[in-house]
């Protein structure tokens, strides 16, 4: 039954979602080259590199007219964050590559690799940690914050 949800919440990403463009909706497509990478390569897309020293790309596929949902794909290097505040935003992730280690602040520890999926609520506490990953990524944010 996981697999089944987390198969059609990825065509819903890859499909589904629409997008504005010159005035009509559209789907927001990411295609096999996008996956593959290329996707990194748009103009759109956002380059950070962290007080750690790891660098992400990030590039948002789409964000719905009231700002409130928002999907899209991020590459991370290796890091690892203690997130001590709620996380803040409700994320569906799906791992195209890498892994990451995911430590709940009851110590609960859940490994989630590449094929696999979890999603986070926006209370969630913990330690993320990473060598890598390539992800598709699902927002949810009621107030519109964290998109």
């Amino acid at each position: 039954m996981k697999k089944i949800i987390a198969a059609v919440a990825l065509l819903f990403l890859v499909n589904g979602a629409i997008a504005a463009r010159d005035g009509v909706i559209v789907p927001a497509r990411i295609s096999r080259a996008d996956i593959s990478g290329d996707i990194f390569n748009r103009e759109a897309m956002i380059e950070t590199t962290h007080e750690d020293g790891h660098t992400t790309l990030d590039v948002t596929t789409l964000l719905s007219s009231d700002n409130k949902f928002a999907s899209g794909m991020y590459r991370s290097g290796k890091t690892r964050s203690e997130i001590t505040e709620p996380y803040g935003v409700d994320e569906f992730m799906y791992f195209i590559s890498g892994s990451v280690t995911l430590t709940s602040s009851d110590g609960s520890v859940q490994i989630i690799e590449a094929g696999e999926a979890v999603t986070i609520p926006k209370e969630w506490t913990g330690i993320w940690e990473t060598e890598g990953y390539t992800k598709f990524w699902v927002i949810y944010s009621a107030d519109g914050s964290g998109l």
